[in-house]
């Protein structure tokens, strides 16, 4: 057998080709597939484990490969079955992981044409039949080699009644048979299976080491690239190793040789990044114009709008890691552009809003590729991301509303300014404008007049105590006011006509005109709201919180209690409510009804002290 090594980096894995005829042109994951542990990228983990392993003879009678595809799977058992026969006559006689020169029997296993190391397609091979060959054949000793070495692809086809028959084999194999399975979908393979075999989950390689293996190569075939092209195509890769060679096989016959971004991108469908980064720019200000517009320009530029949305989202994805662990800003599989943006934007966006913004383009990916008018589908995305850039989030509107602004908390991030004429500068203006109580309306009004219409004032309405005014407040459903009423007031005084109270360090500082206001119109007199400097009593949250502690003490210190909590360790009081039939406390008075004629006179009336209002 003829074992002389082709010119680097590799065996010929080719037919040899008639005199008179040009060799066939291998492509590039083909020629510089991995002969040796060490041309295996990415893989540290599991090379580091096996080399241990052969170091002390430890060697499993089955291994397991799972990953995505490309990532050496098939490759990883060939080397593996070519270290566990390797024979250099009158030097190596025994496993051994150090591959550096060709042993008798690597070039036909590499090959996959020796005797002794058989390679089945799970996927044409699926039924009992030929599991019971592989079985059979097992109880035979090699023709030649050391081991008797089946690898078994995309194992996971394999029938129930198959794996079956391949259990109690793969339990107890012969001394001299090793197996080998490689499958991308881990999930499907029996647990019974699995804790027969040792397991190795082969890692996506990441972009920055795709870059430089890629380098590499071009650099030996000869190849001028582009430092941003490589980028993409190890991007697009998506750390599969086989996929960014072939990319990089294209790239290189639809450069002539010479490969640049521009290219690699038209080869792709994909959009300019800095294109792309611009929509995002234009989007994130609410500059809804803007960014249709540069979006209709990608498309009439050849851009596929669900390619853009989904670049698109892996933007906005970036930014949020750069934002949450500023050293992502380093990867060399993005340019110098992206990174230096990128930045920029995770200092100026909050967290919120980058996972909005996220959510939005996942779901608009998806009606995109349902849509048959993906152009129009994407522009509808990017209006409602660009009108929902500066909207506050659910708990920033309610911490708007518990405070009494119009703005967002401190504790979000600066948002980018609004621009053109999007929906930026109306979204923050909606946001800051005051939130209108529901007043009732003439019936059959028109819209405008009946929004223009004042609610009806209730004439000489006495309120002598706070917590009547408490009620007047539920009852006109203005839950901001008595919120603030309830959590904001250290009551001072209040009489009918006067109300004087100590405000709260979160309270707003427009309350005492704003309760002034409403209780003139809502009695029909004029009332007199002043903050004072005294003491004043507990806020009403405050008394019922130190009502409901007393209440527990109480219901503590009581021997049935104690009993109980004695007989069950662990237990805890949860709630205490009164029994049933037993006296209420005394009601708050009553606000004077509501007259027969007065639309609101339908609603039911409603508990001050409810904290579910």
């Amino acid at each position: 057998m003829d074992s002389s090594p082709e010119t680097e980096p590799g065996f010929d894995l080719g037919t040899q080709e008639p005199a008179g005829k040009a060799t066939a042109y291998r492509v590039l994951a083909r020629k510089y597939r991995p002969q040796h542990f060490s041309d295996l990228i990415g893989q540290e983990a599991m090379v580091r484990t096996l080399s241990n392993a052969f170091d002390t003879g430890r060697i499993a009678q089955a291994y397991l490969f799972t990953g995505v595809r490309g990532v050496g799977k098939t490759t990883t058992a060939r080397i593996l079955a070519r270290a566990l026969n390797y024979e250099l006559p009158g030097e190596v006689d025994r496993p051994s992981i150090h591959l550096d020169r060709p042993g008798i029997h690597c070039q036909a296993i590499m090959e996959g044409r020796h005797v002794d190391v058989m390679e089945i397609d799970a996927a044409s091979h699926t039924g009992i039949d030929d599991v019971r060959q592989i079985t059979d054949g097992a109880r035979y000793a090699p023709v030649s080699a050391r081991y008797k070495v089946y690898i078994v692809d995309e194992v996971h086809m394999l029938s129930e009644k198959a794996w079956n028959a391949f259990l109690k084999t793969l339990e107890e194999p012969p001394a001299h048979v090793k197996f080998m399975f490689a499958t991308t979908e881990i999930r499907k393979v029996p647990v019974t299976v699995l804790s027969r075999c040792q397991r190795f989950d082969l890692r996506r390689v990441e972009a920055d080491v795709l870059v430089k293996h890629l380098a590499g190569i071009c650099e030996k075939e000869g190849v001028t690239i582009e430092p941003d092209a490589l980028g993409l195509i190890a991007r697009a890769g998506e750390g599969s190793v086989r996929d960014s060679l072939s990319i990089l096989d294209q790239a290189i016959a639809h450069g002539a040789g010479t490969v640049d971004a521009d290219n690699v991108r038209r080869m792709l469908g994909l959009a300019d990044r800095a294109r792309i980064i611009d929509l995002f720019e234009h989007v994130m200000k609410g500059d809804v114009a803007a960014a249709m517009a540069e979006f209709k320009s990608q498309y009439d530029d050849g851009a596929d709008p669900e390619i853009v949305l989904g670049e698109l989202a892996e933007f906005v994805h970036f930014v949020t890691r750069v934002k949450v662990a500023p050293s992502a800003a380093d990867d060399v599989a993005f340019s110098e552009t992206e990174r230096k943006r990128g930045r920029d934007f995770a200092a100026r966006l909050s967290h919120r809003v980058l996972a909005r913004a996220w959510q939005m383009l996942m779901k608009g990916i998806e009606e995109v590729a349902r849509s048959p008018k993906p152009l129009a589908s994407a522009d509808m995305v990017l209006v409602r991301i660009a009108y929902a850039a500066d909207l506050p989030t659910p708990d920033e509107a309610l911490r708007m509303l518990a405070d009494g602004s119009g703005a967002v908390g401190a504790g979000a991030a600066p948002r980018l300014p609004s621009g053109g004429n999007g929906g930026g500068a109306s979204a923050q203006a909606a946001a800051a404008a005051p939130r209108l109580a529901p007043v009732a309306r003439p019936e059959g009004a028109p819209i405008a007049m009946r929004e223009a219409t004042a609610p009806a004032a209730q004439p000489h309405l006495v309120l002598g105590t706070f917590a009547e005014v408490i009620k007047l407040v539920a009852e006109k459903r203005d839950v901001r006011l008595k919120q603030q009423l309830e959590g904001d007031m250290h009551l001072v005084r209040c009489e009918d006509g006067r109300l004087d109270f100590r405000p709260t360090r979160s309270a707003a500082p427009t309350l005492a005109g704003d309760l002034q206001k409403k209780l003139t119109d809502w009695t029909g007199r004029r009332w007199i709201v002043t903050i004072s400097s005294e003491e004043g009593e507990p806020t009403v949250r405050e008394r019922l919180a130190a009502e409901q502690a007393d209440r527990e003490r109480g219901v503590l210190a009581h021997p049935s209690v104690q009993a109980i909590l004695a007989k069950f360790p662990g237990a805890e009081i949860v709630a205490v409510r009164p029994l049933e039939g037993a006296a209420e406390p005394e009601a708050t008075p009553a606000a004077a009804a509501p007259d027969d004629d007065d639309p609101d006179g339908n609603w039911e009336p409603v508990d001050p002290w409810d904290d579910d209002f």
